[in-house]
């Protein structure tokens, strides 16, 4: 099995996990800062453990010098990304959150060709925004969406998360430990801010935990295989499987949800069938 489509397969299993997220992150009956910090924290607890059982942390030790990207990795993608989220969706609706983060792809189009000299094709294009427009029919039922005060720091939620993978998938690090450094900085960070507020544990804290350690790991083996603007493209549909879980467990199916999932389903394979290639060739 090739590169290409190791990555995709990981791409894809990548938004089937994150896609339980949202159905998690609901359950959660705890102040949402401190939810973050100690989900990330429990993450960075699983990892750190497979890091030292691997001999990982010898990449540290032998490029010292990328620890401060590796920060800015937990900053940018974990830190900044849920304080916005979490402040922007108190201010906006569910929805404008679900489909303003969702305008991901296209931060990572605009990143990944400057910073990472991807190619960015017609097709690619074309196919993504199949992928957000079925998002779009399957969220909002038809419904007209009205912007709110918390839609531009939703705006922001993407962007950081991006701004970190660009880091990310320059480092030297294996997978594991990228994700544990993400964690470790991002989760103290958080607690520090939590503070304030009073921090409250959740056993739910635990399950998330295990999805940001597992999918953080996946989806770094995968941008380490393809390119970060199509892996991104695949995950798109993520809040697509939290509703297909909900419309098998007996909610409404809809016509929107039907032509939605079409558009989804369609423009992920598509997505998924197109070969990473960088601008200029390497030297």
């Amino acid at each position: 099995m090739n590169k290409e489509t190791e990555g995709t397969l990981l791409a894809l299993l990548g938004m089937l996990l994150y896609g339980l997220e949202p159905v998690v992150i609901k359950a959660n009956p705890a102040n949402p800062m401190s939810f973050a910090a100690f989900s990330a924290l429990i993450a960075s607890l699983i990892l750190w453990p497979i890091v030292l059982l691997t001999s990982s942390w010898r990449e540290a030790k032998e490029n010292p010098q990328y620890i401060p990207k590796a920060f800015l990795v937990g900053v940018f993608g974990t830190a900044l990304a849920y304080i916005s989220y979490s402040y922007g969706a108190q201010l906006s609706t569910a929805i404008n959150a679900s489909l303003i983060t969702r305008a991901e792809v296209l931060f990572s189009f605009v990143l990944a060709y400057i910073f990472l000299k991807e190619k960015i094709t017609k097709e690619q294009l074309f196919w993504s925004f199949s992928i957000l427009t079925g998002l779009f029919l399957v969220i909002t039922q038809g419904r007209t969406i009205i912007p709110r005060k918390g839609d531009f720091l939703l705006l922001l939620v993407p962007l950081f998360w991006q701004s970190g993978h660009v880091i990310a998938k320059k480092l030297p690090y294996s997978p594991f430990l990228i994700a544990a450094f993400r964690n470790t900085f991002g989760g103290f960070l958080l607690f520090l801010l939590a503070l304030p507020f009073g921090l409250e544990f959740s056993k739910i804290a635990i399950a998330e935990g295990i999805i940001l350690s597992f999918g953080q790991v996946i989806w770094y083996l995968a941008i380490k295989r393809i390119n970060l603007s199509k892996a991104t493209a695949i995950i798109t549909p993520a809040p697509a499987v939290a509703i297909g879980i909900a419309i098998l467990m007996g909610e409404k199916f809809t016509l929107y949800h039907l032509a939605g999932f079409i558009l989804i389903t369609l423009g992920t394979f598509m997505v998924s069938r197109i070969k990473s290639e960088l601008k200029e060739p390497a030297q």
